[in-house]
């Protein structure tokens, strides 16, 4: 089995702890590669002067010395939660903003998936955009994204996952990878859920539909059709908390999808604020 190779962004908060715990739970059984990175940055004074040029220097150094003592802490924590011989872990303290430094991270490393937590949000919060997970899914669309609620406590089981769709295209083998690479590994079973009747579709969302059902013959699945709630998010979290057994809600993120110009509501953002289980992003490469 080829390794996983897996970035664990840390700022070393216990919302940080609990997404690398969930992480190596999920893949205690699965080889893998780990890259537990911490981003930073130095304020600029906005002075020119060789005195403020020095003292950005000796600030920079402070900042990048504690970095690496506290990922070494950290790796230290993981090796005494993580006993698995085929892990490995290797550090990276990068001064940069946190989104870049995952970018390039995920480019440089080839990297499977990024393992992040996430505070949910409410009210005027989600307006300032106040998760850094978020912003990570928004930006980096070119590596699936497992978001952790920060409450959320991994038991390393994977049984059932939801893959909520507006079948607003045809989807390709590359982006379904990673859902079945998943559901392959875990032998889990994928609920595939429309928001929407079966009657109100066109006949490019049946011929989604259709392709759908060919290009997932590997696994366990079965389509469920839901009744719209007050808003798509409500659709999918109640659907959660009616059926506990689903461990993970997974969505293809695209520009302007099928919920977004149905409802003008922003659903992705939505559920990564909102979710109570374990949230993959897969982007669709246009």
């Amino acid at each position: 089995m080829k390794k996983k190779r897996i970035v664990l962004p840390t700022d070393f908060s216990n919302n940080s702890w609990n997404a690398i715990a969930y992480a190596l739970t999920l893949f205690k059984n699965i080889p893998c590669d780990f890259f537990i990175l911490n981003a930073y940055q130095v304020g600029a004074s906005g002075l020119s002067t060789k005195m403020a040029g020095a003292n950005d220097t000796r600030l920079y150094n402070l900042i990048k010395e504690q970095s690496e003592r506290d990922l070494q802490r950290e790796l230290e924590k993981i090796k005494g939660f993580d006993k698995n011989p085929e892990h490995t872990f290797k550090t990276r303290s990068i001064m940069d903003t946190l989104v870049s430094a995952i970018g390039k991270t995920v480019y440089k490393e080839e990297i499977d998936f990024i393992v992040m937590g996430t505070k949910g949000a409410s009210g005027l919060k989600e307006v300032f955009m106040g998760s850094n997970t978020y912003k990570v899914i928004n930006e980096i669309d070119f590596c699936p994204i497992i978001a952790v609620p920060d409450d959320y406590k991994a038991d390393g089981k994977l049984d059932s996952m939801l893959l909520a769709t507006g079948y607003e295209h045809l989807f390709e083998n590359y982006e379904l990878r990673p859902l079945l690479n998943l559901a392959e590994n875990f032998n889990a079973k994928l609920w595939i859920a429309h928001v929407g009747g079966l009657d109100e579709l066109t006949a490019e969302q049946k011929a989604s539909r259709e392709t759908l059902e060919r290009r997932l013959k590997s696994i366990n699945y079965e389509f469920v059709e839901v009744e719209k709630d007050i808003s798509v998010n409500n659709s999918i979290q109640k659907l959660v908390d009616e059926d506990r057994g689903i461990d993970m809600i997974i969505m293809i993120n695209q520009d302007h999808s099928f919920f977004e110009r149905l409802t003008r509501e922003p659903v992705i953002k939505k559920v990564s604020f909102n979710t109570k289980v374990p949230f993959l992003v897969v982007h669709l490469f246009e």
